[in-house]
């Protein structure tokens, strides 16, 4: 048996890194929060449409302190954080679905992605153009989630086609599929995305595997002008944003300076504090919209600790422990016997895992063991 925290050199390592694409109307700011993100100058950001086209794909650090106080418990000098990957993808535009604007490729980028960060423009600036006109963050939504909804309404009605002569045949899953295809074509036809379609947890695997574009989770980064960052929710733009996709798409929403974001690159993290201080905000936004995508596509962090290293590994909710013990090596997953378990906020508390101990707050778990987001795990496997 052995007992290990993180996989020796040369190991077969199985980190779990997943997409969001980057979507939104021509000239809202994706090159640029993609930059910003990203913090680099990967992205052409221009005064025109489509200056992206094929797309630029960033890994971004998640934000996490917990990993830096576990830093100074370990004595250790290494912190590696968790991370995903962002897709800035081109503008999208009305007719998308039917090709205009190149809409067929970029439609099939946003397929690749397993979320969906959707920037809108809420702030006015006449020298940059709005390809619609007139600034209205609520239109440009149902623009965009329109051209979704019409892919994936031509696409159920394909596999529709398809499924029909299977389900009759009395075949059972042929007929759940047929069943949900069935109950999708009104939904969309009402302009609605697959996303809130009232379904169960059986049918929403099912959905998965349909991978409709209008299926996949929705975080909306709401783009203000640099003098609105400090009151950002008194944007008028975003107040109507936040009461839209609350009502009709049951999402969450970051008001976010794209701007200021690529004004920060360039700055040391001293500089760019007191330069958002002087704009009188803490965060510039890129964080909070971090963290909220990391949210939105079903992830958590767990921790490793040791004198090596402090790790932040990646997750999704509700694995278990052979699972989350298979991030780190396959042979974790393989041999497992125990997880060796303290929470973040008992290990912070007592200042070390020899007090954690003599505290009953280290505990053993098993392989039905659903792991929580800050846990510290040391695992027992055999190899």
């Amino acid at each position: 048996m052995k007992t290990l925290t993180a996989p020796p050199p040369g190991c077969d390592v199985s980190p779990l890194m997943l997409k969001a694409g980057i979507v939104g109307l021509p000239n809202v700011g994706k090159s640029t929060l993609f930059n910003a993100l990203t913090r680099s100058r990967k992205a052409e950001a221009a005064n025109y449409p489509f200056c992206t086209i094929d797309p630029n794909v960033g890994v971004v650090i998640v934000p996490d302190e917990r990993a830096y106080v576990l830093k100074g418990i370990a004595k250790t000098n290494v912190v590696v954080p968790a991370a995903i990957e962002f897709v800035d993808i081109a503008g999208l535009v009305a007719g998308a679905s039917k090709g205009e604007g190149l809409g067929n490729q970029f439609l099939a980028n946003i397929r690749e992605t397993d979320a969906i960060v959707h920037v809108v423009r809420c702030f006015v600036d006449d020298d940059i153009i709005h390809t619609m006109g007139a600034v209205d963050p609520v239109r440009d939504i149902e623009v965009i989630t329109t051209e979704l909804v019409l892919a994936d309404l031509d696409a159920v009605e394909k596999r529709l086609n398809k499924t029909q002569k299977l389900a009759k045949s009395g075949d059972k899953d042929a007929q759940a599929e047929y069943a949900l295809l069935e109950r999708l074509v009104p939904h969309l036809n009402s302009n609605k995305p697959a996303n809130v379609l009232p379904a169960t947890d059986e049918e929403k695997k099912l959905l998965q595997f349909f991978q409709l574009l209008s299926a996949k989770p929705v975080l909306y980064a709401c783009n203000v002008a640099e003098s609105d960052l400090a009151n950002a929710e008194e944007n008028p733009f975003v107040k109507k944003v936040a009461e839209f996709v609350k009502a009709h798409h049951d999402a969450a929403y970051v008001p976010i300076s794209a701007r200021i974001e690529a004004e920060l690159i360039d700055l040391s993290p001293e500089e760019a504090k007191d330069f958002l201080k002087d704009l009188g905000v803490t965060d510039s936004g890129v964080s909070q919209l971090i963290r909220g995508t990391y949210e939105l596509l079903g992830l958590q962090t767990y921790f490793t600790a040791g004198e090596k290293e402090v790790r932040c590994w990646t997750i999704k909710k509700g694995w278990k422990a052979p699972q989350a013990a298979g991030v780190i090596h396959t042979d974790f997953e393989k041999g497992f016997i125990k997880a060796e378990i303290v929470s973040y906020e008992d290990l912070t508390r007592l200042g070390s895992t020899a007090a954690a101990r003599e505290a009953g707050k280290y505990r053993l778990e098993g392989k039905e063991y659903v792991f929580q987001d800050g846990d510290v795990a040391l695992f027992r496997f055999n190899n």
